[in-house]
């Protein structure tokens, strides 16, 4: 059985997994550079709080209305945000995530500074749930998230957001709109980010507004970047590596924060595709080494055929 430690910290990797799912499609499909993304974990977060520790709400009836908040606020940041591209757009939400962060700050409805305590546990069949099984919950939700990903990915509204990312006035000329289709990856990504935040709301059972400030939406993006940009193994791998990193270099102590920046100054002059990216030298390893296994196993399976039929 894994401890608490070990749980915390694979839940921390699965929350996070989930943020940087939910960015991969703004920025990594859409080409949108957000740096807003506490704005949408603070909805779900704070929307799921206040329904259960003021509205009586369970946390199952909680998640729809939470993340379907999110969703919006993605949908509404979204419509500033199409006026602007690029450096304007990072800026631009960056003004968001402040704007958002002073309301939750200096409006009492949300707690203030101190934020929302007592916020229960998940429950099911009458009794709380225990960490491990929350990892558990966890752990489905963010396959939910990689199978909706998956899904948009595969499908036409992949295309149209890569298009969108490449070139937005070619893309207008073959009858794609680009509003529309940026539209749909900040509700998207709103929304898995908004999911991520309720679970986040849950597990910790205490939020404050700075939990979802400037810093956190920057360390999605490095976990993003870190992993591969426009990959969905590169948003899991880079938030779980990233998440399990400072523990990791525990030993080094005070000079963890040091270790943390040379790694990542090290990965963008040596791989600035990202560890598993599109075309990085690592994912390049990975592939081969998949082929190769594949051939292995393929060339066994025509010798064991050729067997059968010499010796009936």
């Amino acid at each position: 059985m894994l401890d608490n430690y070990v749980i915390t910290i694979m839940s921390m990797m699965a929350i996070w997994s989930i943020v940087a799912l939910g960015l991969n499609v703004m920025t990594g499909w859409a080409g949108q550079l957000n740096l807003g993304m506490g704005v949408y974990m603070g909805t779900g977060a704070y929307m799921s709080a206040m329904l259960t520790t003021m509205a009586g709400f369970t946390f199952w009836e909680a998640i729809v209305p939470a993340v379907l908040a999110a969703g919006a606020m993605g949908l509404l940041t979204g419509l500033p945000a199409l006026r602007v591209r690029e450096d304007s757009l990072a800026v631009l939400t960056i003004g968001l995530v402040f704007v958002f962060e002073s309301l939750l700050v200096y409006l009492p409805y949300f707690g203030g500074p101190v934020g929302i305590n007592r916020i229960p546990k998940a429950m099911l069949g009458g009794e709380a749930l225990g960490n491990g099984a929350y990892l558990f919950i966890l752990l489905l939700a963010l396959a939910l998230a990689i199978a909706v990903c998956w899904y948009v990915k595969r499908t036409w509204m992949g295309l149209a957001l890569e298009s969108v990312r490449e070139d937005e006035h070619a893309t207008a000329v073959i009858g794609i709109y680009p509003v529309r289709f940026k539209l749909y990856a900040f509700t998207i990504g709103g929304a898995l980010a908004g999911l991520a935040g309720v679970f986040y709301a849950h597990f910790m059972r205490f939020i404050t507004p700075y939990d979802f400030g400037f810093m956190p939406s920057i360390f999605v993006l490095v976990m993003l970047v870190f992993g591969g940009l426009g990959t969905i193994r590169g948003a899991v791998f880079g938030a779980c590596l990233l998440t399990a990193l400072p523990e990791l270099i525990r030993f080094v102590q005070d000079y963890r924060s040091m270790v943390y920046g040379i790694v990542l100054v090290l990965l963008m002059l040596y791989e600035p595709k990202g560890l598993l990216g599109d075309g990085s030298f690592a994912w390049g390893q990975i592939q081969r080494g998949v082929a190769k296994v594949r051939s292995l196993f393929s060339k066994v399976i025509d010798a064991n055929g050729e067997m059968h039929v010499k010796n009936p």
